[in-house]
């Protein structure tokens, strides 16, 4: 059902369909105002039994209202005691009713008789006492419904405590001028609780109007609308977009202060990081001198050195270069194959600033940035790069993402800019410096080649250095790109279009009919044409035979051809990886292709080829871990299941969903996992076979969240309908049925967890609700949230809660935290956020603004973070950069699983800072 839960639907948890005749409405609402009727006659009768006993002194109560600050803990007066307002010294305290809940309403019951014997034990939420019934009510909720709970005890709230009742002939009296005589108090007392009770009823009559919102959100009296008693000392409150939102402090914090503070022990290194990015980007695969393949994803340069055999065990390992605040767009390797310039895209921070492009150049042997140029010069972003060669790579050439593609040529070890032009608005896709004169620059894109030649010697700064010589195609039909090019040891140069073809660019002497400006100097022309490929030409590569290497993309064929554009040999790349986007020559005869399903492989054109990194292609949101495996597994709106497998950093299986993933989970047993899908389809699939044991569909919105109980028995599937679906599960999880459904959110389901008994679920929605459900009461609704606040819980992935309060920054909208987890051992929660950043704070976080390790990397808003099942590991996914980052949990030490033991696969450079 969309929407919020009719009238009476929050008792009978969804099971059955909600009335829909106006009598039937009225008649609940009767019954409500009847059950209120009840309890107002208890509460009076209540006092006038405790008036007979004893003349107490009225006492007045501190009330502390709310403050405007974006998160605020609303605590007691340290006036009063655990059991009330103080009593004097060397006496006991004023009796205090028990409550008892029924239901979901929470009722006074009187004590039956007086003892002085041994002490009462009272386990739930404080009444008021007896003396200051005069000053309570009127202190109206902010929490999305009325509160009402006792003004008392500043300890641990709703604890196990003893009381005493005083004999009838010790009450003591207080001499004071400030409270009325005790003839008065009793008419007082009476006056003003009937005129409270007055509105307790005026008030109470709409509580079906709310639907799922918890009516109670203390514990009061059941259907209030207003605070009849303070919530000091029992509860903090935060505000997103301006909704106040409660929170229940557990009985065994006696205040959020006394909570430990400061950034975790704990620490993240960067273990491995899953993709490339060759869907949408050029220039981005090359090979260093080490041997290390260097290429990027997200904000991450990857220095990748192959192993034994592609992606098993004893494989390569990474090291990450991580200077960049934003994604990295293109590469540049220096002639001598140490240092790599890299030009990132332009962004904005946390809020809202832009983040201007820049080029690092850094020593790939150390990850040590050792220039930064172009900063406040660029737009948009990094375009192209290209070192020069024959001057030992002096110069460096950039193409900016601006509308005129603004062309630079820098001095980069003083980080001077030598010239600047504007080159075209069209496209530029690559640029380059010829090899064998430095004075020569080639660029290619959209319709076009240009010659560019220019001078050291050219003057001041400006475009008067540099001339431009556009190629002519002339008889030969005019390609819409040219995506590639590369120059020939004698001084020729080839280029692929997006006909297929490969055109051959010789010298010519100038000639003053071809449009541009050339000076004397000569230029290109074409002398030959030679159909490669079906479809456009991604990628060219000279070997160090001389011969020449094309990549198809259509036809995704790998063709080398030898002298006079003759072809030599051939291979086809599998489908399943798509089309070749870049090619680098490795160590001997091993060739590495970069493809646009962002993956990267590895062999010959002879024996093939083999995958060694993969990735998703587009955004990415459902993660979660193996319950005894480091494996984990990730889906996306690329519709690809996959399973990865966290010690050999490879891909175990992918199975193509048709549709959508969103949301992932592992039955305890690891056997099977159930996936949620953006129609309202969900399935169970076995982790070894891959075949689909359970197919559902819940309404036709998306699902954004599946979840098992801890024991397998039930699963939860959150829906956008506003629902959570509940379905017993058999023992070995291939069998699902219905059970129930918990109707009562107002908004779309965004997070839940289980219990760690597995028969109750706390759950989040989009308008930042906090609700509880009685699964295996049958599906009900818990209105008095205050009972639920000292509940133990298996996972902690919702956002919203007492013990993680603490991670929302401050001035949030409510949008800033997309995922959060707690790990196993509970000593840490990670945290995923909307800037591009993974937290790490301690557990619990229950202090506002509380300080974290703020780890960067990702180019996209991150999505999920989960925990390995011991720990070792966090795994965070990027949102529209399609990456995965598998991070090492360092430090902490402690009671809990052992430190995990180091990886083969150092991350060299840490990405860490403190952010408080």
């Amino acid at each position: 059902m969309d929407g919020a839960a009719g009238p009476g639907e929050g008792q009978a948890g969804g099971l059955e369909p909600p009335g829909s005749d106006i009598l039937g409405a009225l008649n609940q609402r009767l019954r409500v105002q009847e059950e209120e009727m009840e309890l107002v006659k208890a509460a009076l009768a209540e006092v006038l039994r405790r008036l007979r006993l004893q003349e107490g002194t009225p006492r007045s109560l501190l009330g502390a209202p709310a403050s405007p600050v974006s998160v605020q803990a609303s605590r007691e007066a340290a006036s009063f005691s655990d059991s009330g307002p103080p009593a004097p010294p060397g006496l006991p305290p004023p009796p205090r009713p028990s409550l008892v809940s029924r239901g979901t309403q929470t009722e006074m019951e009187p004590e039956s008789k007086l003892s002085s014997g041994p002490l009462a034990l009272s386990n739930g939420p404080p009444a008021p006492p007896a003396g200051g019934e005069e000053e309570l009510g009127g202190v109206q909720s902010e929490g999305g419904g009325g509160n009402s709970s006792g003004a008392g005890s500043p300890g641990p709230p709703g604890a196990l405590r003893p009381f005493q009742l005083p004999q009838r002939g010790d009450t003591p009296r207080r001499n004071s001028s400030s409270f009325s005589s005790p003839s008065e108090r009793p008419r007082q007392k009476l006056s003003k609780k009937a005129a409270s009770s007055a509105n307790l009823l005026l008030r109470s009559g709409s509580s079906e109007s709310r639907g799922g919102k918890d009516p109670v959100s203390s514990p009061g009296g059941p259907g209030s609308r207003r605070s009849n008693y303070n919530l000091e000392g029992i509860s903090v409150k935060m505000f997103l977009r301006g909704r106040p939102i409660t929170m229940y402090i557990p009985s065994g914090v006696r205040s959020p202060e006394e909570l430990p503070s400061g950034p975790p022990p704990e620490n993240l290194s960067l273990d491995w990081v899953y993709g490339y990015r060759g869907r949408d980007s050029r220039s981005n695969l090359f090979v260093l001198r080490s041997g290390e393949v260097v290429y990027f994803i997200a904000c991450v340069v990857v220095l990748y050195r192959p192993g034994g055999g592609p992606g098993g065990p004893g494989g390569g390992g990474q090291r990450h270069y991580l200077g960049h605040t934003d994604c990295v767009r293109c590469l540049a390797v220096h002639p001598d194959g140490v240092r790599v310039a890299s030009g990132q895209t332009a962004g904005v921070d946390k809020d809202g600033k832009p983040l201007q492009p820049v080029v690092h150049i850094w020593d790939s042997e150390k990850l040590h940035k050792l220039q930064e140029i172009g900063l406040g010069v660029f737009e948009r972003g990094v375009g192209a790069l290209a070192f020069s060669v024959s001057d030992q790579g002096n110069f460096l050439c950039v193409v900016d993402d601006s509308n005129e593609h603004m062309l630079s040529v820098w001095d980069w070890n003083r980080g001077a800019k030598l010239v600047e032009i504007k080159s075209t608005n069209d496209s530029v896709l690559a640029v380059g410096f010829n090899p064998r004169d430095s004075s020569c620059i080639v660029t290619s894109g959209k319709s076009h080649v240009h010659f560019w030649n220019w001078s050291t010697g050219g003057g001041a700064l400006g475009s008067g250095g540099l001339t431009r010589k556009q190629g002519v195609f002339g008889k030969y039909k005019k390609p819409k790109f040219v995506p590639c090019f590369v120059f020939l040891p004698d001084g020729d140069i080839l280029t692929g279009d997006s006909e297929g073809t490969i055109l051959t660019w010789g010298r010519s002497l100038p000639d003053s009919r071809t449009p541009g400006r050339g000076g004397a100097k000569e230029t290109f022309g074409i002398v030959a044409q030679t159909r490669a490929h079906e479809g456009s030409i991604f990628a060219l590569c000279l070997l160090r035979d001389g011969t020449v290497l094309s990549g198809g993309g259509r036809d995704r064929r790998l063709v080398q051809w030898g002298p006079g554009l003759t072809a030599l040999q051939e291979a086809e790349i599998p489908e399943q990886f798509g089309a070749v986007r870049a090619i680098a020559e490795g160590l001997g005869s091993e060739l590495l292709v970069g493809t646009t399903k962002n993956a990267l492989l590895r062999g010959d054109l002879t024996q093939g080829f083999s995958p060694v990194i993969q990735g998703h292609t587009d955004e990415l949101w459902g993660l979660c871990t193996h319950p005894s495996l480091n494996r984990f597994l990730t889906c996306g709106h690329d519709r690809q299941l996959c399973l990865w497998d966290g010690e050999c950093h490879a891909l175990a299986w992918s199975l193509d969903l048709k549709e959508t993933g969103l949301c992932a989970d592992f039955h305890p047993s690891g056997k099977v996992v159930a996936v949620g899908l953006n129609t309202g389809r969900w399935l169970v699939l076995d982790t070894e076979t891959r075949d689909i044991v359970s197919d559902f569909t819940d309404g036709n919105e998306q699902l954004s969240v599946v979840r098992y109980s801890p024991d397998g028995m039930y699963l939860a599937i959150g829906s956008h309908d506003n629902t959570i679906y509940i379905y017993s599960v058999s023992s070995d999880g291939a069998k699902c049925s219905r059970f129930g459904r918990c109707a009562g959110h107002s908004s779309f389901i965004t997070h839940l967890d289980w219990s760690k008994d597995g028969s109750f679920i706390m759950s989040n929605s989009g308008d930042y609700e906090i609700l509880y459900w009685d699964v295996a009461g049958g599906c009900k609704l818990l209105r008095n949230r205050y009972e639920s606040r000292d509940r133990e819980w298996a996972t902690y992935t919702c956002v919203l809660g007492f013990h993680v309060y603490g991670v929302w920054p401050d001035g949030s909208d409510g949008t800033d935290i997309n995922s959060l987890c707690r790990s196993h051992n509970e000593r840490v929660v990670a945290v995923a956020d909307d800037f591009c950043k993974v937290h790490l704070f301690l557990y619990p976080c229950a202090r506002a603004k509380a300080p974290s390790r703020k780890y960067g990397g990702h180019g996209s808003h991150v999505t999920s973070v989960r925990f390995t099942h011991d720990d070792s590991h966090l795994i965070s996914l990027g949102g529209k950069d399609a990456s995965i980052f598998q991070w090492r949990m360092l430090g902490g030490g402690g009671p809990g699983p052992a430190p995990p033991t180091p990886s083969r696969t150092p991350s060299l450079s840490p990405a860490s800072s403190l952010d408080a």
